[in-house]
């Protein structure tokens, strides 16, 4: 194997570990914020309020785009798979 097709395929992977995790992180950050600044105009210091939100906001994202994102995952794995015999 060489160099240059060693780091193209850990661009591929990290790459689409990011386009995969993107969804979730991006609206879990956005509620911690939300309820962040709520927590500091209300004062109300409730560690439930900051957990069960994110929480609920990661499951919702999980079941509405795991579909696409186990789409996303399995090209990936079967670019790699077919990928295998041009590697030598």
């Amino acid at each position: 194997m060489h160099l240059d097709l060693a780091l193209r395929m850990m661009s591929n992977l990290l790459w689409t570990g990011f386009i995969v995790c993107a969804p979730v992180l991006g609206l879990t950050m956005l509620v911690g914020l939300l309820v962040s600044i709520l927590q500091v105009v209300t004062q109300i210091q409730e560690m439930s309020l900051t957990f069960v939100p994110k929480l609920l906001v990661a499951g919702i994202t999980l079941i509405v785009l795991g579909g696409w994102m186990l789409r996303e995952l399995m090209q990936y794995s079967t670019r790699l798979w077919s990928s295998i015999p041009s590697m030598f």
